[in-house]
């Protein structure tokens, strides 16, 4: 009993089965605690490449704020230059060129003659006309100095009514049969009238064919006109506008004429009416413009540049052009919201200035929209905006402000 008492002396040596015990139990711990750091230092490896990962996957983008058309816009397109009056003149009737009498930049009157022709078959044909109906007159006559002899003879019992029926029936046919030869004459003296060609308005000779000696025959559809004469006192000028902007350009506003041979001049025009209906083919809308021509400057046929005075810009947007993606779906721009999420949108291009584009669509003056996006931007995807762009900045990065 006294052995259970005594004190244990922690110093004395262990028996050599406990000492290997405690090593074991050293060991497996330290064994546990370094799987433990392991799988620690293994989990933040991991969290930490997932957080590189998604910082890697943030884009830095460079956005640009649309900026408002001004109230009053113009819009420039090409015309073409037309006479108000043009006339192809053709001959009447077959024959030789015998003179002209006008040509390329002369100006003519109204019955002017501008050639004279030598149809010989028109002369010869209504000289025979005449004859028959000098003929056919002369048969008239003689019917009706018959028939009312029959008549009086009639009325003496001395014929029978019969035979006053037939010299009357003869007379009507000879006398339709003068008329007939009578209207033939007329014919041919109009077709003689044909051999002087003449100007059927006042205007220039803007193109001459009629050479001396030359057969002219009618109803060739490939033959040129003898000439041809244009109304320049004032000038029409025909304008194809794209359906986008055919809202904005209608009868009543005026424009301004561009003319290369003139730098620095400008000619003033007037839209008077539009097809309203767009060209199946062109998606344009054909409208005319008149123009005053007294100095006689703006030619038939010309190409112009018609800078249209519209008012109102339909709420047009000025954007650069790098900010457009150009897909299947049409022109579409990344517009990045408040928490840096992208969302596409597509927008319709009204004009191309080069650096610029004016556009319509879903966007606003206050949208964000990133400036050269890269072709595999989508909807969703997360972007870090670091600057802020002009539209006039015309792309290049400069930053705003």
């Amino acid at each position: 009993m006294s052995d259970l008492h005594s004190p244990v002396d922690l110093d004395a040596p262990l028996p050599d089965g406990r000492r290997l015990g405690r090593l074991g139990i050293l060991l497996a711990v330290g064994a546990v605690g370094a799987a433990a750091l392991g799988i620690a230092l293994r989990e933040r490896s991991v969290t930490t490449a997932g957080e590189e990962a998604r910082t890697a996957a943030v884009s830095d983008v460079a956005v640009v704020h649309p900026m408002p058309a001004a109230p009053s816009d113009e819009i420039v397109l090409p015309g073409q230059i037309q006479a108000w009056n043009n006339a192809a003149i053709n001959a009447r009737t077959n024959g030789y060129v015998r003179t002209w009498l006008a040509d390329i930049g002369d100006h003519v009157h109204e019955g002017q003659p501008l050639a004279v022709l030598d149809a010989p078959e028109v002369d010869q044909a209504l000289a025979q006309a005449e004859a028959d109906y000098q003929t056919a007159l002369a048969n008239q006559r003689l019917a009706a100095t018959t028939a009312h002899r029959w008549t009086q003879l009639l009325g003496q019992d001395a014929v029978s009514r019969q035979e006053n029926d037939e010299k009357q029936g003869d007379l009507a046919a000879k006398s339709a049969l003068a008329n007939s030869a009578l209207a033939n004459v007329k014919r041919l003296r109009a077709m003689q009238g044909f051999e002087r060609v003449y100007a059927p308005f006042d205007g220039v000779v803007t193109s001459r064919a009629a050479q001396i000696g030359a057969l002219v025959v009618t109803g060739n559809a490939t033959a040129q006109p003898l000439f041809t004469v244009a109304d320049v006192h004032r000038m029409r000028v025909y304008v194809r506008v794209p359906q986008n902007y055919s809202a904005m350009i209608h009868p009543g506003i005026s424009a301004s004429l561009i003319l290369p041979e003139f730098p620095g001049r400008e000619f003033n025009a007037d839209l008077t009416r539009s097809a309203n209906a767009v060209d199946t083919q062109s998606g344009s809308v054909l409208v005319e413009l008149q123009a005053d021509n007294g100095e006689r400057l703006l030619k038939p046929g010309a190409f112009t540049q018609v800078h249209f005075h519209a008012s109102g810009s339909v709420g047009t947007l000025a954007l650069p052009g790098s900010a457009i993606l150009y897909g299947s779906d049409g022109p579409r721009v990344a517009v990045v919201d408040k928490s840096g999420k992208v969302a596409m949108r597509k927008v319709m291009i009204l004009r191309d200035e080069g650096n610029q584009v004016r556009v319509n669509g879903a966007i606003t003056a206050s949208d964000s929209v990133v400036d050269t996006p890269p072709d595999a931007i989508h909807d969703g995807q997360q972007v870090r905006v670091t600057q802020v762009l002009h539209p006039q900045d015309d792309a290049k990065g400069k930053p705003h402000g």
